[in-house]
């Protein structure tokens, strides 16, 4: 995360979210500032670290530094989810169908892919379910992203959802089309007209 983008963060937090706010204790000292709070959060999300391990660093004990996570996560859904956090509205949809088809792929929405991201940290009793052949436990990201960079779909599969096809068969990407209200457009690939949008993947 770049230094601007952080520090707007912080910023936004500590002028919205009362955790945030420097207080004064009973003595009349003052508390951990919003940098330290959304430093340390920051650094238990960004590196799977445990809650203890920033007390060196920033100085703050296990408690506080869960307090930190949970109220930095709560903060950045309260001021920033309608906007970031959010399925494309279908202005976004017709956007993202124009980009698509400037770029030469007519009809396409986003990329949709899957990754695999290794669970150090993982329970012993959990690690059957999250482990697949290389022995080592991994929870898979299911992500949409577009052309820009705006992920509109995270998906994290369940135990048990050891591959791309799984994952899929558990997300809620494609509820849209099962329930009948997708997107109705028309291009022609090759001759052959189309009705429904599609991903990118490989």
């Amino acid at each position: 995360m770049n230094k601007p983008l952080f520090m707007h963060i912080v910023d936004q937090l500590s002028n919205e979210v009362l955790y945030f706010r420097e207080k004064k204790d009973g003595l009349g000292r003052i508390s951990l500032s919003p940098l330290q709070k959304c430093t340390a959060a920051i650094r238990v999300l960004a590196y799977g670290s445990a809650a203890d391990a920033v007390n060196e660093y920033l100085q703050l004990g296990e408690t506080t530094t869960r307090l930190c996570v949970e109220n930095l996560v709560e903060g950045i859904i309260y001021l920033f989810g309608d906007e970031y956090l959010r399925r494309p509205t279908p202005a976004d949809l017709q956007r993202l169908l124009d980009v698509g088809e400037y770029r030469g792929f007519p009809g396409m929405i986003g990329s949709i892919d899957c990754m695999h991201w290794e669970w150090k940290n993982c329970p012993t009793a959990w690690k059957g379910q999250y482990s697949r052949g290389s022995g080592k436990p991994t929870i898979v990201l299911e992500a949409v992203a577009s052309y820009d960079l705006w992920i509109w779909h995270a998906f994290f599969g369940p135990p048990g959802t050891l591959n791309d096809i799984n994952v899929l068969d558990r997300s809620p990407v494609f509820d849209d089309i099962i329930k009948g209200e997708a997107l109705n457009i028309t291009f022609s690939v090759n001759g052959r007209e189309y009705h429904m949008p599609y991903y990118l993947t490989d």
